[in-house]
């Protein structure tokens, strides 16, 4: 017999706020980049808050439309709400005037290190810690390391090394082939994931006892993606004036211009971590990959396409190249992952060395 799996509080609550935060801004003119005052400050810091909420309640809804379609359809639903979110984030930057040509890079970047260093290596050393040694599908994370490593280089790589534009930038041609080939690789991928090798990315839920399954009803599925397009939809129209405070916060502080792109990709990469940690915890590693390294692969998929097209319809230079230290990283951190996932099982230290990366990462933003 199967539990009906409802929906939180806060999950039906925050879409609401969103879409009401959103229409009152719209009325009283809010604009976060005027003069600071009481009354501002309190209306910048709620509505974090509540695009913060949103975003959480996304992933929340994504999740249980995931628990009906099951695997690999499911961790789909997930990365999909998440990139749509990222992208908008994005977007609403690159918009604002003046801003850098380098956001997308920055958090592409920013991406791939948090997922296959910090959010993976925290995964496995959770999962470790608990269970020992964790199996995985081999053969789903040699696809997805293979495209990953594609999709990394082409974008990231290439720029610096291309003669047409000077510095790490594509021609207007070269980014359009770029992104289309990128578009194409990654519906290749989801291609393959969804039709062609379903059985390399399936995850065995062992989780509950005696079998018994957790699933949500026909009524909560039918909520849930109406809450996840309320939640989006907030999420969106507010990331315009999420994109001013967070230019106004780094400035005044000092901080360094890939802070930004970090920030970005923390935010929206939260919640799907949360989720991938307590897979692992479950003895659910492959469930695990699944979110973690299909996050990637949309970013680079699905981002930088979209950012393509408004830098393109600008007529703005996107810097995308990476610089040498950078690239070095990426290198590691992709030579790494083959070993990582080379063998079908994982171990504490291998959790061990992803984290020593990721945290050289982040020491080097701030001590280059």
């Amino acid at each position: 017999m199967a539990k009906e799996q409802g929906i939180s509080l806060p999950g039906i609550a925050f879409p609401a706020l969103a879409v009401a935060f959103v229409l009152v801004a719209g009325a009283t003119g809010f604009d976060p980049a005027q003069p600071r005052s009481i009354l501002s400050l309190a209306l910048s810091a709620t509505m974090i808050a509540v695009m913060l909420g949103a975003i959480f309640a996304a992933v929340e809804h994504a999740d249980v439309i995931a628990h009906r379609v099951g695997e690999p359809y499911g961790t789909l639903v997930l990365t999909f709400a998440v990139t749509v979110i990222e992208v908008a984030l994005i977007e609403s930057i690159v918009l604002t005037p003046n801003s850098s040509p380098a956001l997308a890079r920055d958090t592409v970047f920013a991406v791939i290190m948090i997922v296959c260093n910090g959010l993976v290596g925290l995964c496995i050393l959770v999962g470790s810690l608990r269970h020992h040694e964790q199996d995985f599908q081999t053969s789903g994370a040699s696809l997805y390391l293979n495209v990953l490593g594609a999709l990394s280089v082409l974008t990231l790589i290439l720029p610096n090394y291309t003669a047409t534009v000077a510095g790490p930038y594509f021609s207007t041609a070269q980014l359009i082939f770029v992104s289309v080939i990128t578009g194409a690789l990654y519906g290749a991928f989801l291609f393959i994931q969804t039709s062609r090798h379903t059985d390399y990315f399936r995850a065995d839920d062992n989780s509950t006892p005696n079998g018994l399954q957790v699933y949500p009803s026909n009524r909560a599925v039918v909520v849930s993606v109406l809450l996840l397009l309320m939640a989006l939809g907030g999420v969106i129209f507010l990331s315009k004036k999420f994109a001013v405070i967070l230019e106004i916060g780094l400035n005044q502080v000092g901080a360094p211009q890939a802070i930004a792109g970090i920030v970005i990709a923390m935010i929206v990469l939260a919640p799907e971590s949360i989720t991938a940690v307590r897979a692992a915890q479950n003895n659910l590693l492959q469930k695990s990959l699944n979110l973690a390294l299909g996050s990637s692969l949309a970013t680079i998929g699905l981002t930088i396409p979209a950012v393509a097209v408004t830098n393109i319809a600008l007529d703005k230079q996107i810097e995308i190249g990476l610089a040498s230290r950078d690239a070095l990283l990426l290198a590691l951190t992709l030579f790494l992952s083959v070993l990582t996932f080379a063998s079908g099982r994982t171990n504490i230290l291998a959790g061990l060395i992803h984290l020593v990366v990721f945290f050289t990462f982040l020491f080097l933003i701030f001590v280059p």
